[in-house]
Parts: structure tokens; sequence; C-alpha cells
């Protein structure tokens, strides 16, 4: 794992951080004070750190852009 794709992964992350439950913040908090201490996550941690990054950041619907260009219809 590489320190870039593992920077990557946490600035994607905070914005999100509201949303985490307790027990997903405090992992969150304790993988963010090791990253800050320039150590490498292991294999495990890591694991767990693209598991939160899976359910909170990949899993947000897309927009439907197509009905901002559509124009209505009057009767």
């Amino acid at each position: 794992m590489s320190y870039r794709e593992q920077k990557k992964l946490f600035e994607d992350l905070r914005s999100f951080e509201h949303k985490f439950s307790s027990a997903d913040k405090d992992l969150y908090k304790s993988f963010l004070k090791r990253h800050k201490d320039d150590e490498d996550l292991d294999t495990i941690s890591m694991r767990k750190l693209k598991e939160m990054y899976e359910k909170y950041y990949q899993n947000q619907p897309k927009r439907d852009l197509n009905s901002l260009f559509k124009k209505e219809v009057e009767n």
C-alpha cells in the first residue's frame, strides 16, 4: 500500500466523517492519528479503511443531470 493511496482515502472520507457510526468514527480517528504520525497502515487496518471507503464514499447516489436539460411541457 502506497502512502499516496492511503492519503487519498483519508481525504475522500474526511467529508463523510459526520455520517460515521460511533465504532467507525473511533476506527477512523485512530487510523488518521497513525497516518499523521507518518505510519503505514498494516494490511488489516488498510482493509478496514477500504471497507469504510466503500460503505460511505462509493455508495453515494449519482445525480440525474439529464432532468436539468429537459424542457417542461405545459398543457
